[in-house]
């Protein structure tokens, strides 16, 4: 696959080294598919390839969506997220991706990030925030977790306690009281949101690039183990989202109607 083809994807490189990389599914609040997570693995194989590059911005597309998470429509549709190049959805390689990847993610958050889209922000190295976004997890309600760096990577940054809020109330937060708790590093204007990352990306493109790649495999190397985790949980997603009591979820979504979860107890 090449930039060129991409659908759901937009990729750019600015002046000063920072690629831009754009979920681009507004309608869909950007939440993605298969493809878009092959996309998204394509472009920061090209950002990691690119010697021209110093850091990666990962943005959403219009003014409403960060990322949305998992198309719950196409799985409510379809049972699953579309067809991938590889007939895999590939969404934890990508979470690996953005950890590994030996350069700064930046993630620019214009508007919502819930549920898997949460989960991209929580990953990448910095995050700067439009004054409207909002946060939270959306999985115990439609029938879908991330028991990965989702979840023990998140009490990492915010804490036992607030991760535990956040996936047990799944409640959704304003930009402040993510600041607040350690989940945004900096709440700007929402004119100022990509600015801002840019100006970042254009910083860390002035520094010495082996002392930035060896930085962050540092501090990814004390929550590295959860890998192991992720594999497992992702391997009972895989199984619990085809059960009945996975797809309810998914199905109530798609009907516009709350779920019910009693008969599974």
């Amino acid at each position: 696959m090449k930039v060129e083809e991409f659908t759901d994807v937009g990729y750019t490189v600015e002046d000063g080294g920072v690629a831009v990389i754009t979920i681009d599914r507004p309608d869909r609040y950007n939440a993605f598919r298969g493809r878009t997570v092959d996309e998204l693995l394509h472009a920061f194989k090209t950002a990691w390839a690119d010697s021209a590059v110093a850091a990666v911005v990962l943005t959403g597309a219009g003014e409403q969506a960060f990322c949305a998470g998992g198309d719950v429509k196409e799985r409510a549709a379809t049972g699953g997220y579309g067809p991938t190049e590889w007939g895999t959805f590939e969404i934890e390689r990508l979470h690996r991706m953005i950890r590994d990847i030996p350069k700064p993610v930046i993630a620019a958050v214009n508007g919502v990030a819930v549920g898997g889209g949460h989960v991209l922000h929580v990953l990448c190295d910095l995050t700067v925030a439009a004054e409207h976004a909002r946060f939270g997890q959306t999985g115990p309600k439609v029938g879908s977790f991330d028991a990965g760096f989702g979840s023990a990577y998140l009490a990492r940054v915010v804490g036992e306690k607030r991760a535990r809020q956040i996936w047990f109330l799944l409640d959704l937060y304003d930009a402040p009281t993510a600041e607040r708790w350690g989940l945004v590093n900096e709440v700007v204007p929402a004119a100022m949101v990509m600015p801002t990352a840019l100006a970042w990306g254009r910083k860390i493109a002035s520094y010495s690039p082996t002392a930035l790649r060896f930085l962050k495999h540092s501090f990814n190397a004390d929550t590295d183990h959860l890998s192991g985790i992720s594999h497992l949980a992702f391997d009972g997603l895989e199984l619990f989202g085809h059960s009945d009591e996975g797809m309810e979820g998914a199905q109530a979504f798609a009907e516009k109607r709350p779920p019910d979860f009693t008969r599974f107890r």
